[in-house]
């Protein structure tokens, strides 16, 4: 190997390639690498191909309507809580759901995998990186607008199975929760073909001692009742079922294709009557929509009648690509509330913190009315959700913003 002019290596026989990270690692204990060994990370690159794109991605599958299902090869799965500013590790087996909901703050996340994928370096903020000039409009012209693709064009990880059983190491996750599906529902309808979450349960079933937990809006969780009834006996196991509102007619106004509120609640049953640790997730609650107190007491109601062991709840999230799809809806459906809301969300991803503690006592307060509260594993859940919400997203509200309803 020798070294040419500039930024890359040429090997013989093969085209240049653009070294991507050069690690060197000293000598160390018994088994380690030897002194001066390099480890190169290169991505090939053809001549015709020029640097800062990336191959088309494989397509596996493609629905009538235009929904694409697209291979995303992954060399690790799991997400650490220092990644992501979460108290807790994840696992996504998708990115992009075709659920469509109006709101959902993971169109970003789909966002910046397809970026990436793009060979595009774009910053969280949709902001050009150190040493680019790409711009958050700039896309290859065949590609959907972000709002858009999140729902059309569904990336899957083949081997996210394979992955995870590779490279998780269970004494690095002790004492924290595996959550399934952080970023895009895991029991989305691509998972009647692909069986993807399936294969991750199968995986964590050889385990013992861990804290596992599911968020999915889908009954089709309920095809793996006897796989989370085994994986319950050697771990923690507990399936958090996501609804927004128990008014399927505001349901659809809001979520183009979910499942209706009442089979997510004939699903919440069945999983609690299967001995599953299973409880109600009120996410998200939509300011001005979907967070009066009659409309939350309905869905406690609910929740107690499912036999949910806890109902928890978080405020609305909207980042850049997820406000480019919601604000229209909220313009059609709720205009009153339109002004408010670009205003609000304009300075921030969040609600402001004054309006979470409003909501935080609501909840609080019906909770202890239909007997969720005391619980302290829901209590746990609960914080750890609030935590998350608003890690990272510090922001001084003024007092125009500071209240949405």
């Amino acid at each position: 190997m020798c070294r040419t002019g500039g930024a890359f290596l040429r090997l013989p026989g093969l085209h240049a390639v653009w070294v991507g990270t050069v690690r060197v690692r000293t000598a160390g204990p018994r088994g380690s690498q030897a002194v001066g060994q390099v480890e190169l990370h290169l991505t090939a690159q053809s001549p015709s191909q020029p640097r800062g794109t990336a191959a088309p991605l494989p397509v596996l599958d493609q629905r009538a309507r235009g929904t694409k299902f697209i291979e995303l090869s992954v060399r690790s799965v799991l997400n650490t809580p220092a990644s992501t500013h979460m108290g807790f590790w994840s696992i996504n087996p998708y990115v992009g759901c075709e659920f469509g909901c109006t709101y959902c703050y993971a169109r970003d996340t789909h966002r910046w995998v397809m970026e990436r994928a793009d060979g595009r370096t774009v910053g969280r903020a949709g902001v050009a990186l150190p040493g680019t000039t790409d711009r958050l409009t700039d896309r290859p012209p065949d590609r959907l607008p972000p709002w858009e693709a999140f729902e059309k064009e569904i990336l899957v990880k083949s081997d996210v199975a394979e992955v995870l059983s590779r490279t998780l190491i269970p004494a690095r996750v002790a004492g924290q929760s595996l959550v399934i599906g952080t970023a895009t529902d895991p029991y989305q309808p691509a998972e009647r073909q692909f069986r993807l979450t399936r294969r991750i349960l199968e995986v964590l079933r050889g385990y013992h001692g861990l804290t596992i937990e599911i968020i999915t809006k889908s009954p089709l969780v309920t095809r793996d009742l006897d796989l989370l009834q085994a994986l319950s006996q050697r771990n923690e196991v507990s399936i958090n079922i996501s609804l927004a509102t128990a008014d399927p007619r505001l349901a659809r106004r809001l979520e183009l294709r979910s499942p209706v509120p009442a089979a997510r609640l004939r699903a919440l049953r069945r999983l609690t009557a299967g001995g599953i640790d299973a409880g109600l997730i009120i996410a998200p609650i939509i300011p001005g929509i979907t967070d009066d107190w009659a409309g939350l007491a309905r869905l406690m109601e609910a929740a107690k009648e499912a036999g949910a062991r806890y109902v928890i709840g978080s405020a609305l999230r909207l980042g850049p690509a997820a406000r480019r799809r919601f604000l229209p809806v909220l313009e059609r459906e709720f205009p009153e509330l339109y002004e408010r809301y670009r205003r609000h969300y304009a300075s921030s991803d969040l609600a402001s913190r004054v309006y979470q503690d409003a909501l935080t006592r609501r909840l609080n307060a019906l909770r202890q009315a239909f007997g969720f509260a005391g619980d302290e594993a829901s209590s746990r859940r609960r914080r750890r959700l609030e935590e998350s919400a608003r890690s990272g997203h510090a922001a001084r509200q003024s007092d125009e913003q500071a209240v949405l309803i």
